[in-house]
């Protein structure tokens, strides 16, 4: 017996020319996210943009590459680059702004969220 295949309910979303967008990268984010793409294999479709419970002020923002949309996931295109962003993260995720900054002391991506009432000493988590 046949099983008819389901569809991703995927939303594509073009950014940063849409304010719908639950999530914009800066152009160096975008670069730094293509140049560790690039050393990957495969090649991974996209980058998963995410929020978990966990860390000291309840929630933290999680990145990994992804080979495919999930079933309830947003789609960002960032020129060629697609954002995957699930159904709950994009509510925290509203307005966001990822960048990549490097510093004399560190490298890494550095999220600006308008939505965040506090973070905690070491900023890798926050609360809402």
């Amino acid at each position: 017996m046949a099983t008819a295949a389901t569809t991703p309910n995927v939303e594509v979303v073009n950014a940063p020319a849409t304010s719908t967008a639950p999530v914009v990268l800066t152009p160096a984010a975008v670069t730094k996210v293509k140049e560790i793409m690039a050393t990957q294999e495969p090649i991974p479709a996209g980058l998963r943009i995410g929020v978990v419970g966990g860390g000291c002020s309840g929630f933290q923002y999680s990145m990994s590459f992804e080979n495919a949309a999930g079933m309830m996931d947003k789609v960002v295109r960032v020129g060629d680059l697609k954002v995957f962003v699930d159904a709950t993260s994009a509510m925290y995720l509203n307005g966001c702004t990822v960048d990549y900054v490097e510093t004399l002391e560190a490298a890494g991506f550095k999220f600006e969220n308008p939505q965040v009432k506090s973070t905690c000493g070491c900023g890798s988590s926050f609360s809402v």
